[in-house]
């Protein structure tokens, strides 16, 4: 069997992003890897932490041509001017990361592969308040309009139904279409990777799904359309975001969808921890990223748990 191409973008220079993966390209992986990092920084942060890497350096038309080792990594490298193996993460590696991503999409457009993964990434630096995060990035980059988050792990995956967007500003986002776009999208992920029809909660916006004000999100956007949607699909809602996350009714589903990222986000890596991936469906390709940020304070240790990326490589790993 003939496995595609895993497209590796390695994200932020001075993050944990080399240390997990010097630990997870001694696993088992059937799929080629096509890493798009500096050469120089990837040698250099290899020497601090005392790690072998077998690469094969290829260029991006090697790379479309199919012309890569199946037993190697296959590096195309992004010029980087870092002298030392680790600093402080500052905007200077915003051209570098972009290109490294620009390098990424041209491959996928050319159908080198329909597989990515991108290492962490500070928002805050490299975005600069232009997108919420990186699955909107992304979702720019390629000009698709309906996209979602899913934070996955097999017992249960969460979807916030707005991404890293301040508190005062959510209740102006829900909406009916809004909802609607998200579960079709999750559902036919869900047929396509699964071949079943997944079992989704939606939480309410409120408390309790209660509200002292006359209008209730829950009451008069959430609830209606919850009801036409579940002639088509299985979900329910809405749900208290304070119970839905207890044993017995956690269980139940397979995804719940939230109203914003740290109602659903803070529950699932109580749950998880490391044990979860960060999926954006609705995108020309999948797009996988490990769930956790570049971990500064982690620099260098050669500590840090790589579950989150290995999870990442072996969900695309077919």
């Amino acid at each position: 069997m003939n496995y595609k191409p895993i497209i590796i973008v390695a994200g932020e220079p001075n993050s944990i992003f080399f240390e997990l993966f010097f630990k997870v390209i001694k696993k088992k992986i059937k799929s080629p890897i096509i890493l798009i990092a500096s050469k120089k920084l990837l040698l250099n942060q290899a020497k601090i932490l005392k790690k072998r890497v077998n690469f094969n350096l290829i260029n991006k038309l090697d790379a479309i041509k199919e012309k890569i080792d199946l037993k190697k990594i296959n590096l195309i490298n992004i010029d980087f001017d870092q002298s030392q193996a680790f600093g402080k993460i500052t905007s200077k590696s915003n051209n570098y990361i972009s290109s490294c991503f620009e390098t990424a999409i041209n491959l996928l457009n050319n159908n080198v592969s329909n597989k990515l993964i991108n290492g962490p990434i500070s928002k805050k630096t490299f975005l600069k308040k232009r997108f919420n995060g990186i699955t909107e990035y992304l979702a720019n980059k390629t000009n698709t309009k309906n996209f979602a988050m899913i934070i996955y792990n097999k017992d249960l995956s969460v979807c916030p139904l707005t991404t890293h967007l301040p508190i005062k500003y959510v209740s102006k986002k829900i909406n009916k279409l809004e909802i609607t776009n998200k579960v079709k999208l999750i559902n036919n992920f869900w047929e396509k990777k699964f071949n079943r029809q997944v079992k989704i909660a939606v939480t309410g916006l409120n408390p309790h799904c209660e509200s002292i004000d006359k209008f209730n999100e829950d009451k008069e956007i959430i609830l209606p359309i919850i009801k036409k949607l579940k002639l088509k699909y299985n979900i329910e809602g809405p749900l208290p975001a304070d119970t839905v996350f207890l044993k017995n009714n956690r269980k139940k589903f397979d995804l719940i969808i939230g109203m914003y990222h740290d109602q659903v986000l803070a529950p699932i890596k109580t749950l998880h921890e490391y044990d979860a991936i960060n999926i954006t469906i609705g995108l020309p390709f999948i797009r996988v990223s490990p769930d956790h940020g570049p971990n500064e304070a982690m620099l260098g240790k050669n500590k840090s748990n790589y579950l989150s990326l290995f999870n990442s490589i072996k969900f695309l790993d077919f």
